[in-house]
């Protein structure tokens, strides 16, 4: 039985202003319901995501601003930055972590910039909400093997098919300067390298 995570509840404490905050930030606004005065329900997701966030009154007996750690994936981290900052989210400064596989909690281990070798999984941003709900988004390039079934390979988004379609392009194009002529069965090749770089599997040569 698939088990797909759907929804991550967010403790706010006003919720037309974490509407606003999320909206700014372009994400897209599912729902907006209110049965009665004392129940209202707020779902949006992020651009590209399956999942999606709730908030809203009497959701969650949890303290406004106490879920931390939220994770986000983002192909190109220092362009996740300018992006945020110009949506005013506030972001920290690109970092990673000093031990190299996934930051530690809170502050501690951060070391300035993006990992020296730009390795997939290995550079991070963070942010918050209004409340202070804590978001970290880190920059994931390549998956490891087997994290994507090659057989069930989608793209969220028109943006994220495009960015995969550059980095084939790019790749591509080395494969033809490496058997120094033009590849008359590109399509496949770019096919067989978009779905293999999803799933984390072996590249075409």
């Amino acid at each position: 039985m698939d088990m797909k995570l759907e929804v991550v509840v967010l403790p706010v404490s006003d919720v037309d202003r974490a509407k606003g905050f999320y909206t700014q930030l372009g994400w897209r606004l599912d729902a907006d319901i209110a049965p009665d005065e004392n129940f209202r329900v707020v779902q949006m997701t992020p651009p590209g995501s399956p999942a999606s966030v709730i908030f809203g009154t009497s959701v969650t007996s949890q303290t406004p601003g106490s879920a931390q750690g939220l994770q986000l994936i983002v192909d190109d981290i220092n362009a996740a930055y300018d992006e945020l900052k110009r949506l005013g989210a506030e972001p920290s400064e690109v970092f990673h972590d000093v031990g190299g596989v996934f930051h530690h909690a809170g502050t501690d281990g951060r070391a300035p910039g993006p990992d020296p070798q730009r390795t997939s999984y290995g550079s991070f941003l963070s942010f918050g909400d209004p409340d202070g709900n804590g978001w970290l988004l880190q920059e994931v390039t390549t998956r490891l093997p087997g994290r994507l079934d090659p057989a069930n390979t989608t793209f969220a988004s028109t943006e994220d098919l495009a960015s995969t379609l550059r980095r084939a392009a790019t790749a591509h194009g080395a494969h033809e300067a490496r058997i120094g002529a033009e590849d008359p069965n590109w399509p496949d090749w770019y096919a067989q390298y978009m779905v293999r770089k999803r799933a984390g599997t072996e590249l075409p040569s």
